[in-house]
């Protein structure tokens, strides 16, 4: 198995589709179709085919594609004591979409690790370099019912002393890159000035491994689609949270940009960070060509250097097709070298 490429090594946000005996395709919260030891057998063979595919087609940074959760946030919260999954209430997530969810009826704590056993299962699978997503503070909060602390601030700081233990324990599973994904930061701009960059900062604290936060403007839904149909010409949430990503302890900043409204220049906000950079639109099943990819990638040179640039999807793909996610993969390690083949001989 090759090692990352040293320039332009590619990488997926998060999910990949499961397979279809394992979970309903193309849907969000789909629920298992195996139980007990059958389900955590079938999970493992479900992260194996995703590193199998990810490194047969190209792609440098390995993760789980979170084939052993059900959702980016929520299976983080299910293991925590104090939310109670059986009193679910409606809310409104990300200002966009109402969901029914669990409710936090107590302090909240991490009995046990969450994700490490399925991290160390991911490492003995490949010698690449891998990378696992957590759900950043903000954006966990954003999908609770809270009726214990009534502060969406001091709940926040409280999962993000949860994250930090967690990741410590990421870290020494053999864990290379830690993720945080935080698409709240593209909503709730007062907040992120008070306190969600600093409560991202207290996630990572300590870490040795690369951190990253994701900040997208969602998965390929139509609750998404629809919001994004208001944004007008011009996106630029971004404008809000760079500034201050700049100045943090964050190692990389992972964007949307493949047929988005972001404009290029917003990542000149982040000069000197490595920039994860979507090239691989996930709102549409249609496969990019690999030039359609490098010439996304090409036009963010102009803001950061190449040895800064990692391709990337714009969001998870959990909702695609599988044909069409795998598809994808083939097109963003195809359109990154392309570029790395241009600017070897340049």
């Amino acid at each position: 198995m090759s090692a990352a490429h040293e320039i332009l090594p590619t990488s997926i946000v998060g999910s990949l589709p499961k397979p279809s005996w394992l979970a309903e395709p193309e849907t969000l919260w789909s629920p298992w179709k195996l139980e007990g030891d059958a389900l955590a057998e079938g999970k493992q063979d479900a992260l194996r085919s995703a590193v199998l595919e990810q490194s047969r087609r190209g792609i440098d940074i390995i993760s789980d594609g979170e084939q052993t959760r059900q959702h980016f946030v929520t299976t983080f919260i299910e293991h925590l004591s104090g939310v109670d999954f059986d009193r679910r209430e409606t809310v409104r997530i990300r200002d966009r979409y109402d969901a029914s969810v669990p409710t936090v009826v107590g302090a909240v704590s991490r009995e046990k690790p969450v994700f490490v056993d399925d991290a160390r299962f991911l490492r003995a699978q490949t010698d690449q370099p891998i990378k696992w997503a957590l759900p950043g503070p903000m954006t966990m909060i954003d999908t609770l019912a809270d009726r214990h602390y009534r502060s969406r601030e001091k709940l926040a700081w409280e999962f993000a002393t949860i994250l930090n233990q967690e990741a410590r324990e990421l870290e020494a599973a053999g864990v290379d890159i830690i993720q945080f994904d935080e698409p709240a930061f593209n909503v709730f701009f007062d907040e992120l000035k008070d306190w969600g960059v600093a409560a991202l900062e207290r996630a990572a604290e300590g870490l040795r491994a690369e951190t990253v936060v994701h900040i997208c403007y969602g998965y390929g839904i139509k609750a998404n689609t629809d919001w994004k149909a208001t944004l007008g010409p011009e996106w630029r949430q971004y404008e809000e949270s760079f500034p201050l990503l700049q100045k943090s302890i964050i190692d990389t900043v992972s964007l949307e940009r493949a047929h988005s409204h972001v404009p290029l220049d917003l990542i000149e906000l982040i000069r000197g960070k490595n920039v994860m950079l979507g090239a691989i639109d996930v709102a549409s099943d249609s496969v990019e060509t690999p030039e359609q990819v490098a010439d996304v990638l090409r036009e963010a040179l102009a803001y950061v250097d190449s040895d800064k640039l990692v391709p990337s999807t714009n969001c998870g793909m959990a909702p695609l097709p599988r044909a069409a996610a795998l598809g994808k993969l083939s097109a963003l390690s195809a359109g990154a070298a392309l570029l790395r083949d241009e600017l070897a001989a340049s």
